[in-house]
């Protein structure tokens, strides 16, 4: 028996002790960090909704600036007198070099400023359309002529065409003298335009059909400049003001409306065009330059530098 208890192996049993209960206190140190992050998570949320564009723009920049270049030094993208060099454009420079965030948020305003004011002359336009084609129904005098008629609303303003039929003309043949019925329709039209404060261009228009001269004399190029002038007449006798005439042309047959058949009666036409903002600065401006954005223009930096061009 005693050999027995001898050769029995002895069992030790080690029981380990956890303060804080049978779960620990593990638990609280995650929870903490989790606490911790959504708080700093929340903070960026409120600076980023109260910071205005520019300084986003500017925070965006300064995380483009490549790594090397900022702690190295030496020449990059945007390699300046700056804080850091490299990266994009110095949104802290004030002098010489305009901060580019402010740029931009400049220019968004432009643009949503001459977005609306397009839109308020559109609708301006498409009421004085919509005014002249029920004066046209309402008016006899105009109403059988209203197949003559056609307006439509183009890049450059409300464009109303008074055009010829195969056995009603606008005009004696050959002549810029006006039918008595193309007298009263321009002058009904010149009424109406009085009532928008765009200026207006005019253009008269012939059909293929040479002089026996050709070009060389009297042509079809001054027919439909003198037709375009008769117009002019007509309308300002019609009570249109003098001045909202801003350019009178002939453009012979050089832009036809039946491109199929350059003969056909319809050709021959005279083209009023109620200006908008756009086209009326167009004309006014003498050589107008183009601007261009160069921060927008992939090639910018060939632009600025055409020597970096090595290829």
């Amino acid at each position: 028996m005693a050999d027995d208890l001898a050769q029995r192996p002895i069992v030790i049993k080690r029981i380990k002790k956890v303060a804080g209960g049978h779960h620990g206190g593990a638990w609280k140190i995650a929870y903490a960090d989790f606490v911790t992050a959504m708080m700093a998570f929340f903070l960026l949320m409120w600076l980023l909704s109260a910071a205005s564009k520019s300084t986003l723009y500017g925070i965006s920049d300064y995380f483009k600036t490549p790594l090397k270049v900022a702690l190295a030094g030496g020449s990059g993208s945007g390699d300046r007198d700056a804080v850091l060099k490299g990266g994009g454009q110095d949104f802290s420079r004030q002098e010489g070099q305009v901060q580019k965030g402010i740029i931009n948020e400049d220019k968004a305003k432009r643009e949503a400023k001459k977005i609306k004011r397009e839109r308020a002359e559109l609708m301006k336009l498409e009421g004085l359309k919509k005014k002249i084609e029920s004066a046209i129904e309402a008016n006899p005098s105009l109403k059988k002529f209203e197949n003559q008629l056609l307006l439509d609303i183009t890049t450059d303003g409300l464009r109303i065409q008074i055009v010829d039929e195969q056995n009603r003309p606008m005009f004696a043949l050959s002549k810029a003298e006006l039918q008595p019925y193309t007298k009263t329709i321009l002058r009904e039209i010149g009424k109406m335009l009085n009532e928008v404060t765009n200026k207006i261009s005019l253009s008269g228009h012939t059909d293929a059909k040479p002089y026996p001269t050709g070009d060389k004399g009297y042509s079809n190029w001054e027919l439909s400049a003198d037709r375009a002038n008769a117009s002019r007449r007509e309308l300002i006798t019609g009570g249109m003001d003098t001045q909202k005439v801003l350019k009178v042309v002939g453009l012979s047959s050089a832009v036809l409306f039946d491109k199929e058949d350059p003969l056909n009666p319809i050709n021959r036409r005279i083209s009023i065009v109620v200006m908008n903002e756009k086209a009326e600065k167009a004309v006014t401006m003498d050589n107008p330059t183009l601007d261009i954005d160069i921060d927008d223009d992939p090639d910018a930096e060939l632009i600025q530098n055409p020597e970096s061009n090595t290829q």
